[in-house]
């Protein structure tokens, strides 16, 4: 009898990643992150390998700079694009960081260990600590600032007119670089800050799986400046279900717009200045919520990686929900009220990016999905907005070709309602459909679907 044929051991060269992928800590305290030639030596070889690749061309206009700057070189490799012009890809850059989280086989463990984000991040802080950034850049990421001073009572007013009219829009298109024609949100007095004056003592709470059943509110600068019923609405959601709550009313911006200019050294002084009343709310038994995903990935990835030896980062890191993820949690626990009054009909979602990279899955989808009469469906694709990005003259076109594909999926979804937990996100889409669609933030259409 003939005998089967021994097994042929299996190579240890594997193609893709296909173990669970892993995020190294971003080592920008030491000095080798700043030297510029191994920056070059480094976008060199990632350039290369996704040149080799190319999946992640429909993400953004990052890849397109890219792969046309090799097709046009004299070589048709990237041997053949001159260093200088790198900085052409890296200002396409938004850090979405879908490439890393949903397109790229060669992220950590594999041992090409591309990570195309915080490449592109330590290329925007190394110019940022070389060369600054225009003042004007430097304002419009500086939005703790820039909020407080245009909701002063008698300026909202007259910021917002402003912004209304086509002359001084140009005027800001000029000084400000901000497009003529991009969507530019409102400012609001009283704030949310100012307007949810009474907080709940936390007495009562009921933990369910990893929350401990009462929560802290980071309500973020565009909550607090840009969009207070969003926060509103989020604490009358949680109310409504038995949640004891407050605001953290001592916060800077998250470090998002900071950070994706490529200024470090602003982001640490915001996570200074935001630890000690974060902290002292997770050591009380406080869990914490914010209703922009931005806000939310900058506590539980971004401020982790910069600082993975820091305790009240890491902290944070375990305390920090999303709105959705968390009502899933009490859900699970069957905890959540489904005393739903209204129905919603057919909801159309724009899965936010900075929501996806958290890898929590579609908990808006899951939560609004138990209001009764409610059809979502969900849109995954990038609006192109990414906080400045959509509305700088530079790059206002590029923001409207990415958001394209997302106007079209809303157009075709026939819904009553278009929601996007990223609001600027969901402002930039309804404004390009120019149709009179306007974007509700989910918890709002929970707010209504509960009818308090």
């Amino acid at each position: 009898m003939n005998q089967p044929p021994t097994p042929t051991p299996p190579s240890s060269a594997r193609e893709g990643s296909l173990d669970a992928p892993t995020r190294h800590p971003l080592d920008w305290k030491n000095p080798a992150f700043w030297d510029q030639s191994a920056l070059e030596k480094e976008m060199e070889r990632v350039f290369d390998l996704c040149h080799g690749c190319r999946r992640c061309v429909s993400l953004c206009q990052s890849f397109p700079t890219l792969f046309d700057l090799v097709d046009e070189s004299t070589t048709m490799e990237v041997d053949g694009v001159a260093k200088a012009d790198y900085a052409k890809v890296v200002d396409q850059c938004y850090l979405c960081d879908l490439c890393y989280q949903t397109k790229c086989p060669y992220i950590p463990p594999h041992e090409w260990n591309i990570d195309f984000p915080h490449l592109m991040l330590r290329a925007k802080a190394v110019h940022f600590k070389a060369h600054g950034a225009p003042m004007s850049v430097k304002l419009l990421s500086s939005t703790t600032t820039v909020g407080s001073l245009a909701s002063i009572p008698v300026v909202v007013e007259a910021v917002n007119w402003g912004n209304r009219q086509p002359a001084l829009r140009g005027v800001m298109e000029k000084t400000l670089g901000v497009h003529r024609d991009a969507q530019v949100p409102a400012y609001h007095s009283p704030t949310a800050l100012k307007k949810l004056k009474q907080d709940d003592s936390g007495e009562g709470a009921v933990a369910a799986g990893p929350t401990r059943g009462k929560v802290a509110i980071f309500v973020t600068c565009y909550g607090n400046h840009n969009h207070p019923q969003m926060v509103e609405d989020l604490v009358a959601v949680l109310r409504h279900n038995d949640i004891p709550v407050k605001l953290i009313r001592q916060n800077q911006c998250c470090g998002m717009p900071k950070l994706e200019l490529g200024d470090l050294d602003s982001v640490d002084d915001y996570k200074q200045r935001n630890m000690p009343p974060m902290s002292a709310a997770v050591n009380d038994g406080w869990d914490i919520i914010a209703p922009i995903p931005s806000c939310v990935l900058m506590f539980k990835q971004e401020l982790p990686l910069m600082y993975p030896d820091d305790a009240q980062v890491l902290a944070i890191r375990r305390a920090i929900f999303d709105p959705f993820e968390y009502l899933m949690h009490r859900q699970t626990a069957g905890l959540l009220r489904n005393d739903f009054r209204n129905e919603l009909g057919k909801v159309a979602w724009q899965a936010a990016c900075h929501q996806r990279v958290q890898n929590i899955g579609p908990k808006t989808r899951q939560v609004l999905e138990l209001v009764p009469g409610t059809q979502v469906t969900t849109i995954e694709r990038c609006s192109g907005h990414d906080g400045t990005y959509g509305v700088k003259k530079a790059t206002y076109e590029y923001a409207r070709k990415i958001a394209k594909p997302v106007e079209n999926r809303v157009k075709q979804a026939e819904a009553q309602h278009f929601t996007s937990d990223c609001v600027m996100a969901g402002a930039h889409i309804a404004h390009g459909l120019n149709d009179g669609t306007t974007a509700e933030h989910p918890v709002t259409l929970l707010r209504k679907a509960y009818g308090i």
